[in-house]
């Protein structure tokens, strides 16, 4: 099956894998926009990426990850909920070309000014409670080796991840060392632990991206780790979900102001915003701008009076 997220734990609990394959998700990402193919396999592989770290939070939530570089390629945001529901988009830079075969580095980095961000955002936050979020430096050759540089800069936990993506599949796999529990282990169990985790490595780097992209998380779990015992729990399923809403837009509007608000209407006849990610658009004429503005001003005396 594909569209899932599936995880594993090997026999002695001190290595867990993560395979994800996304197709039909993908492909509706993409039908939205029209990205060159080099920008289109860096998001595919952010993508699953996103899906690989959002599998693995504690709460209630998003996880965005971000790209953002100093080169043709702007910006690249995914955003994935804690049940896989996931959107993503791209901000490429007028008048600079995407070439085919243009690298992680030459697209996003190309004067050492990218950064690697990953947030953080519980869905019911605390009074006072901000997002986390961690930022590094755009380090490595690829979507992959930028996010095991971030994991290594923000976790304590050896973490490997393999990435792939064309038009048709955004796949990967991610392989993390467990912390030993119950005591101090001996010299023959920290071995045996690291024994493990080495040959998951040498087997994982066998991988071919045709592989990660036309197997299922089974089947290709089956061909790497075929004299392994592995428990494999309940698979997730990966589904597209944009949460952009009139009501949305209408806050983004307050905040711009009414001031702002009212020279947009003077110069455009109506305030028009579209969705970066599903690319919906979002009309206000200058009555619904005058009837936001004003159900504001009446909440706000309201509040006011209430206070007293």
């Amino acid at each position: 099956m594909f569209d899932q997220l599936k995880k594993y734990l090997f026999e002695d609990q001190t290595v867990r894998a993560e395979v994800v394959s996304i197709r039909d998700t993908w492909k509706e990402i993409q039908a939205r926009h029209d990205y060159p193919p080099a920008v289109q396999r860096l998001l595919g592989e952010l993508v699953a990426a996103s899906t690989l770290l959002a599998a693995n939070i504690k709460f209630k939530g998003t996880v965005v990850l971000q790209l953002q570089g100093d080169g043709p390629i702007g910006l690249i945001v995914v955003e994935c909920h804690a049940d896989l529901g996931l959107r993503a988009t791209v901000k490429l830079r007028e008048g600079r070309a995407v070439p085919d075969d243009g690298t992680f580095q030459s697209l996003l980095n190309p004067h050492g000014g990218g950064r690697f961000s990953v947030l953080l955002d519980p869905q019911d936050r605390l009074p006072g409670q901000q997002p986390y979020q961690g930022i590094v430096a755009l380090e490595g050759d690829s979507v992959a080796q930028a996010l095991e540089h971030y994991m290594l800069t923000s976790e304590q936990l050896q973490t490997r991840i393999w990435l792939a993506a064309d038009s048709g599949c955004a796949a990967g796999v991610l392989l993390q060392q467990l912390p030993k529990h119950g005591g101090k282990a001996s010299p023959e169990t920290t071995s045996d632990t690291d024994d493990t985790w080495e040959r998951a490595l040498i087997l994982a780097d066998t991988l071919k991206a045709e592989e990660l992209l036309s197997l299922a998380p089974d089947a290709l779990v089956r061909r790497l780790y075929w004299q392994e015992t592995l428990h494999a729990f309940d698979p997730a399923t990966i589904t597209y979900r944009c949460t952009c809403s009139r009501e949305k837009v209408a806050d983004v509007l307050l905040r711009l102001g009414k001031e702002e608000v009212d020279d947009i209407l003077a110069e455009q006849g109506r305030v028009q915003i579209n969705c970066d990610y599903c690319v919906k658009s979002f009309d206000f004429d200058p009555v619904d701008c005058a009837e936001l503005f004003a159900n504001a001003s009446a909440s706000i005396r309201h509040e006011s009076r209430s206070q007293h």
